[in-house]
This record gives structure tokens, sequence and C-alpha cells, in this order.
């Protein structure tokens, strides 16, 4: 048995004075999306960049000294290394949107913080396992190029997810390697006596150590947990061991350290967010820490804290269904939280599973997204459709409030653009549309000058992209079957498979079944005819990983494999493994179609196709998602005309018949009709369109300034008004919202009138209300309104407007008030209306945290 290590030490690069800008770049994850910085760092040794996944600290930690000593007398590369170092400086100290449209108001203070299981900033940083990771990545980026005053918090994993290889038969092994963390674009934070900063977390029976590092992402700080200590019991030192890994336990034991735990290490570096966004339920435990220190803090009760913080709390889901949604069963909750709730000023434990159940389940299991929902005001989708699909699964929680009105927002995700932008692309954009920066990004005035590319040009970059795809997947190809130890054969085949020329079609995500990765292959006669066709051929590039738990999701692989490797086909047919950032980089930038068949509506928002629009590429995907209010002729091809299915075989066949009959008749005849120059001007003018009116859209700059304008700046304004006076106006609220509870039973609409049942388009027509309040409520409490709209068949008010009717006078000693208004006639044919009463109250948040309603 080999001895565990008792002492450890670092050894650091020695760098010469001229190159010292050198490790404050490297410890920036800026570099990673911007190109002369990893020009720079190539530049240094191209062969051991590759090696170390494009890693700048493993780089400088790995070259040798003499090629340092070399490249601080070499001329060429000291004023490159200035140049990027003086652009890094200018980045760094740009105050950027947000200083010049908010910092006045909010000053220095005023904190958000972020909250995510994973981030996927680049390969070498694997902290992620897939799209909610990378788009919390991205989100990093575009807050850093806004100036948003963000702090961030995860986990650093130990073996972060698996990396991914195939057998002989083409099932997925996983395989979990260790990170060496002084090896990665990360510092470790210090504490007062200059060791690590570390932090305990209460367990049952014990402490848990977290040591406390950063991975600084432009002017975001990342702030990572790591439990693997010496001081910790073997058991915890693996808490933050695998990504989504381990049984309920091992995830209860993450979610209390990202959530409990990312509070405790915030406020022990003096960092108090006024805001905190939860990018899914995982964190959503930080809701209770946050009502605990205020509680404690200020001597406030459960209530009042929990109001406070509510105001400054933001909780984006990313999952369309009820079974997405982690939940614990009351023994474990018991085991981990039976001392917690005297802490949070509960009378038990039941009340603090009350929290995480829905109204009336005295026995379920405890729900993280149920606790989060109740603890933030503000609460969203992550696009259109999943903004419909998450209002359908809250409405039974709300009753009596219209679809539209269940208090659920959407903010449709976006993309990082630079970071997925190939260098060629880049520059093109540079030369005929000027400088791409964090905020140009999202102008469509910007990208409305791709018009002025030439089409030849523009071919010209996105061919060569394609070509050096092409040689990537290859060279990588070959690679894997070397170090598995393939024969001689299979390596040369290997050598052959793809072609640059040929009209390339990726796939590449998350292998779960409702994504139908093999959905193509339900006719396999008529996809290798579609495949090998003699003027028109096409080929197909998949990659992605399975949940190692999901046996249904590695069968679609082997599927694919399978078919791969069939003579007919396997030269334009491959299944890349190991699906990662880098892997992912080269295929939006090369590939010409991105294919997304997701079973609809169960695509949350999707982001893959995204990234191939601004490279030229063009999307052909399910009407789900993004592409549900992206798509429209000019830009791309639909699956499908938006239609949900019952019977899914059937559903299945018509979809897999509308991909092979748009590959036939549209995509590939596009894609080859050439003009005399040579050039498929038709094909780039759909990529002009695409990039156009998508490319503005659909990126992390306007998803996060979205983010600051509806939630952040609103939040904050709510949160900061909640606090003054301590806490006067929370307490007050809490007094109001226990009034209207009590005595919401007592109001009811009496009597409704209208002057006529027929208008002419135009005019107006009073409506009179007599609303009983009953002797305790005050009109000031209440809203009364108008609801309207033109009827359907079965008398359904549909296009509603809604409108509030005045108080006349005052109500009566027996609570009766009478509120008149007009009705409208903007529209001509049948119309309907009603009138409701709701609470109105100007610092709280309706119907989300007092979901009351009374109908005529």
């Amino acid at each position: 048995m080999v001895p565990r290590t008792l002492h450890t030490y670092t050894v650091v690069p020695l760098l010469p004075e001229r190159l010292a800008p050198l490790k404050e770049l490297a410890y920036n994850l800026r570099w990673s999306w911007d190109h002369p910085t990893k020009r720079l760092f190539t530049a240094i040794d191209p062969e051991l960049w590759r090696r170390t996944e494009h890693n700048p600290a493993r780089l400088l930690g790995l070259v040798a000294q003499g090629r340092l000593t070399e490249l601080a007398a070499d001329r060429a590369f000291t004023d490159q290394l200035d140049t990027v170092y003086a652009d890094f400086q200018s980045y760094m100290n740009d105050g950027g949107w947000w200083s010049r449209s908010y910092a006045g108001e909010f000053g220095p203070d005023f904190k958000i913080a972020y909250f995510s299981a994973e981030f996927g900033i680049w390969e070498c940083l694997p902290i992620y396992s897939g799209g909610l990771g990378v788009l919390a990545g991205d989100h990093l980026k575009s807050a850093s190029d806004l100036g948003l005053p963000l702090a961030a918090v995860g986990f650093l994993y130990q073996r972060g997810y698996f990396r991914q290889s195939l057998n002989t038969d083409g099932w997925q092994v996983e395989n979990y390697p260790t990170t060496d963390f002084y090896s990665l674009p990360i510092t470790p934070m210090l504490g007062a006596d200059g060791g690590p900063f570390v932090i305990d977390v209460d367990f049952p029976g014990r402490q848990v150590g977290v040591q406390i590092w950063k991975a600084q992402v432009g002017r975001v700080p990342l702030y990572l947990l790591d439990t693997n200590l010496s001081k910790n019991a073997e058991a915890d030192r693996h808490i933050a061991g695998n990504l989504y890994g381990g049984d309920n336990e091992t995830r209860i034991q993450q979610e209390i350290v990202l959530g409990i735990g990312g509070i405790h290490a915030l406020d022990a570096m003096g960092i108090k967010p006024t805001v905190c966004h939860m990018n899914e339920g995982h964190s959503a435990f930080l809701a209770l820490e946050r009502v605990r220190r205020l509680a404690e803090g200020r001597g406030l009760s459960f209530a009042d804290a929990a109001e406070a913080t509510a105001a400054g709390n933001l909780f984006t889901t990313h999952t369309p269904v009820p079974a997405g949604f982690d939940l614990f069963p009351p023994e474990l909750m018991k085991k981990y939280f039976d001392s917690y709730a005297p802490k949070l000023g509960l009378p038990d434990h039941d009340a603090l599973l009350d929290r995480g159940r829905l109204v009336g389940d005295t026995t379920g299991k405890f729900n993280m997204a149920v606790l989060a929902f109740r603890h933030a005001r503000y609460v969203n989708g992550v696009s259109k459709l999943h903004g419909v699909v998450s209002r359908q699964m809250v409405q039974p929680s709300v009753p009596g409030f219209p679809l539209d009105e269940v208090p659920v927002g959407s903010v449709t995700n976006g993309i990082h653009t630079e970071t997925f932008l190939s260098e060629e692309m880049d520059d093109l954009l540079q030369k005929y549309c000027g400088e791409l920066t964090g905020e140009s990004v999202a102008d469509p005035a910007f990208w409305a000058k791709v018009d002025s590319i030439p089409d030849a040009e523009l071919w010209a970059a996105h061919e060569a992209r394609r070509a050096r795809l092409v040689e990537w997947a290859r060279q990588y190809r070959i690679g894997k079957m070397e170090g598995r130890g393939a024969s001689e054969r299979e390596v040369n085949e290997a050598s052959e498979i793809l072609e640059p020329g040929t009209l390339t079609i990726g796939f590449a995500r998350r292998f779960a079944t409702y994504k139908r990765g093999d959905l193509m292959l339900r006719d396999v006669e008529r996809i290798k005819r579609i495949i090998n066709h003699a003027e028109r051929p096409v080929q197909f590039v998949f990659a992605g990983k399975a949940h190692p738990k999901d046996d249904a999701g590695k069968e679609l692989i082997r599927h694919i494999v399978h078919f791969s490797r069939d003579e007919d086909v396997r030269r334009r047919i491959v299944f890349l493994e190991d699906y990662d950032m880098n892997m992912a980089r080269h295929l939006v930038q090369g590939v010409d179609v991105w294919l997304n068949n997701p079973r609809r509506p169960m695509e949350a928002s999707g982001t893959s196709g995204m990234k191939v629009i601004a490279n030229g590429g063009l999307n052909f995907s399910v009407l789900d998602g993004w592409w549900a209010e992206g798509y429209d002729p000019t830009v791309g091809w639909e699956i499908g005309r938006g239609e949900d299915y019952t019977d899914l075989g059937y559903q299945d066949h018509v979809e897999a018949q509308d991909i092979y009959e748009t590959l036939e008749r549209e995509i590939a005849p596009l894609f080859y009709q050439r003009g005399a120059d040579g050039l498929p001007h038709g094909w780039i003018a759909k990529v002009k369109a695409s990039m156009k009116k998508l490319a503005p859209i659909y990126t992390t700059a306007r998803m996060v300034r979205e983010y600051a304008e509806t939630y952040y700046v609103t939040a904050g304004r709510r949160a900061l008004a909640l606090a003054e006076n301590d806490f006067a106006r929370a307490r007050a609220l809490i007094v109001w919202k226990e009034k209207l509870r009590a005595h919401w039973g007592e109001v009811r609409v009496e009597s409704v009138s209208a002057g006529t049942d027929k208008l002419s388009a135009g005019s107006s027509a009073p409506v009179r209300a007599v609303v009983l309040l009953g002797p305790v409520l005050t009109p000031g409490d209440v809203t009364v309104q108008l609801y309207a709209g033109p009827v359907d068949a079965d008398r359904n008010i549909v296009e509603t407007k809604i409108t509030a009717l005045a108080l006349e006078g005052k109500p009566g000693s027996d609570g009766r008030a009478v509120y008149t208004g007009s009705l409208p006639s903007d529209k001509s044919g049948q119309l309907g209306f009603t009138v409701r009463v709701l609470p109105s109250h100007p610092d709280a948040v309706l119907p989300q945290e007092l979901p009351l309603i009374t109908w005529e």
C-alpha cells in the first residue's frame, strides 16, 4: 500500500521580469474569449499548448526555463505581449454598461451573487457537464463584459464530470480522472494567517471544512468550494468529488455545501449580496441560510427575515418536467436539518419541511424547486415556450389565475458569442462590421453590416473552418485509436473520415432519450441514399455523453456507432467520443447545419444551435426551446410545425420523414446550387439572414442585460427598500399579508352591470361593479379590474385586455364599494367581460407572494 502524502509543496514557474504579465493573463480566464491572448500563449509552445488542453497556467508550469529566457529576449514576442496586456488592462479598468447605467444609483456595496452547481468556462477547468454549466460560464463572461457587480459560487470538483470512451461494442464507458487543482488557472483564497481560506459547514454531529478557491473570469470572481481537505473525514472529502455523482445523500450534502456553505463563504470574505440568483434549484438552501443569518443578526422573526431576503432572490428553472427537480425524503431532511429549524425561528422540523412542499402536502418529499419558488420573489424559465411550460407546472399552486398571469417569467438563453466564434469569422466581422465587443455583439446595427461582407470572403472563411474541422476530427480519431491500441487498418480508416467539401451536419448534445439522437436512423436505407447521393452527398458528425445511469441514452450512442461502422457510410458519419468544449468549438465553427430534434416541449431552451449562427452555420430543428421563437423560413429549417403528440411512435415516424424530405428537397439542393463563380449564393443569403436576425438576440450580452434590467435592478431596489428603517417596510408588509389572508374570504363581487350590450367601434359604454370588501379591508388593499376581450366559441375570453376600475366615492359602512369604468370597443365582433378583485400593495410582488383572486 502506498502511504498517504503528509506534506505537500507547490513549484511555480520562474518568469523573467520582462514576461511577468503572462502570469496575470494566465490566471484571468478572459483569455478564453480573447483570440489575441490565446495566440500569445500558443506562440510560447504550440504543441505544449495543445497537450495542456489550452491551459496557460499549466503551460507556464511545464515550458522549459530556457524557452522563457529566449522569449524574454524576443522583440516580436514582447511587443505582442505588451499589446495584449495593454488591451487586458483597458478591459479590466473599463466600468462597462453597468457603471454607466446603474452604478450611481446602487453604489459600490451593491453585489449580485450567482450560484450554480456547474460552470463551463473552458475545457481545462472540468467543473461542467453540459448545457447548464456552459450557460452559467457564458453568464459570467457577459456579466464581466457588461461590468455587473457580480460574484459567482460553485464547486471545485476533484474528479468533475466523467471522461467518455467507447468499448468495442460502442457502449459508453465512464472514466473519472483526478484533477490537479494547482495546475489550473485558479488561485487559493488566503486567510488572515496567510494559509488557505477555510470555512466550516455544520453537518450532523460534525463540521465539514470547505476551502475557497477563486477563478477570475474577466472582472467577475468565481469562488469554488473544495471539501478534499485533510481535516475532513474520508467520506466528507469526497462531497465535492464528482459532479452529479453519488446517491441522494451525496446530493443533499453537495447542495448544503453549495447553498449554505456558499452564503457562509461570501459572508466570511466580506461579500454581502443584495441579490442572489439561483441557477436551477441545486443551491436553494441558500434561501434558508440568508433567512437564518438575517434573523440572528438583526433579531427578526422568520417571517420578517424571509420577506426581506426573498425580495432579493431570483430562481431560474431549466427543467420542463416536475421529475427534473431534486427531491429529498423527510427522513433525510430530518437527519441533516433537525437542528436547523430552531435557528430559523421555526416552531418545529415539520414547519421547515413545509418550506419545500406544496400547500396541503404533509407527507411528501422536500422539493428544492418549491423551496426556491417560495423564497424567491422572481422566477423565470429560459425560453418563451419554456415559460409557458413552467407556468403550466406552477398553475395548480396559484388557483384562479389565468395561465399567462402565473408568476413565472422567461428570459431566453443566449451564448457568449466571442467564446465560440472562429478566428476567421472574427477577423471578417472586424473588417466589415467594426469592433466586436461585449456590448456591440447584441446591437442589431452591428450585424446589419454583414450584408457588406462579399459572398466570396464569407464562404471562404466558412470553407476553411469546415476543412479544419475535418482535419481535426481525423487527427482526434487517430489519437483515440492509437491510444487504445487499434489495428493499422482502423487507424487508416480514421484518417479517411469526412470530406472537406461535403455538406456537413452536426448533432452534439447530452444523449437523453427525449433528444432522440438516432431519429434519423428510423429508415436506414433512405438515410444511406441521402448520405451517398451522387451529386449532393451529406455527412454527419455526432458527439455527446449519456448520464452514467442512463442506459437508454447509452443505447442511442451504440446505435449510432454501429451504423457508422457500415461500410456504405463509414466515411460520412462519425461519432466523436468524449465531447467537451474544445470539440464543441470545432463543431460549431465548421459544420454547415446544426441538427436538433428533441421531443417537443422537452427542450427548455437549448443553446448549442445558437453557437453556429455567428460562424455561418444554419439551424435545422424541431420548434422547441429557443428555435420556437427564433425560426422563420429565411434563417433556417423546421422539423414539424410545432405539433404536440400523444402517440410518440407516430411522432417519431412523422418527424423522421420530415427530416428526410427537408434534407432531400431543400437543404442539400440549396447547398450544392452554385453560381457561375462557384459560390452557393442562395445558401450564403440564408446565412447572412440568420446572422442579421439571430446573432444580436441569442447572445448572453442580451440575456444578461435582460436579467439585469428585469430582475437584478428590480430585486435590488425592492430588497433595499424593505431593509430601510430596520426593515420597517418588510414588517409592515408581513402584517398586511396576514390581514389579507385572514379576511380575503369576505371579498366578493356582488353585481356587475353595463350600460348596453351593443357598441359601435370606437364608442364607449359605462360598466359598474359593486364589490363587498368586508369590515376590515379597504379600497387601498385591493385593485378591482375589468377583464375583457374577444370570446371564442366556448365563451372564453381571448386576447385579454385588463383595465383597473376606479373607486366611486367612499365605501359604505357595510364594506360595499362601487367601481366604475368603460367597456373597450377597439375590436369588433363578440366580446366578453367580467370583473375581478386582487390584492394591491406597493411593496408586494403580486401574485407571486400572495396569490389571492376573487372573480365575479
